[in-house]
């Protein structure tokens, strides 16, 4: 590697770790993903694997199909912490496939979502709120007096 006096070296390290060039921070974290191989508006394959990290630019996964360089792909995921401590979420990203290091593959994302994963939880509506509704507001209730969310 060529070498001249004053200036830094091309890699640097930063509390003992390797400067990321990276736009957006990774985090490793291993969840399950199920993903679909898209072309031509249709699923040409779908299968499972594990993530490896992951950021909003991208995803790193592994499986044990081969995949094709540069195809899209939609990658689905059940995330690890609940929307309001009840409800179970579902991060869903959809992107193309930039790499591949044997079973490694690297996603660059080009939009995410999370949704929501579980049945709806019911609220319970007490009897003077009940009797302040107007029938024609868009929420519904069932005979009990629960209000659906």
């Amino acid at each position: 590697m060529f070498s001249a006096p004053g200036l830094p070296p091309v890699v640097r390290l930063l509390d003992g770790r390797r400067f990321d060039p990276r736009a957006h921070r990774r985090y490793e974290i291993s969840l399950s993903v199920d993903y679909k191989l898209l072309g031509q508006g249709r699923v040409k394959c779908q299968g499972s694997g594990q993530t490896l990290n992951l950021s909003t630019g991208g995803v790193c996964f592994q499986c044990v199909d081969p995949l094709p360089a540069h195809s899209s792909i939609e990658l689905m995921m059940e995330w690890p912490f609940l929307l309001e401590g009840v409800c179970p979420l579902r991060l869903v990203m959809r992107g193309r496939i930039v790499r591949i290091d044997g079973q490694r593959i690297a996603v660059r994302t080009q939009r995410h979502e999370f949704r929501t994963a579980g049945p709806r939880t019911l609220r319970v509506v007490p009897a003077a709120d009940r009797a302040q509704t107007r029938p024609r507001e868009t929420r519904r209730s069932n005979a009990i007096g629960l209000d659906r969310r």
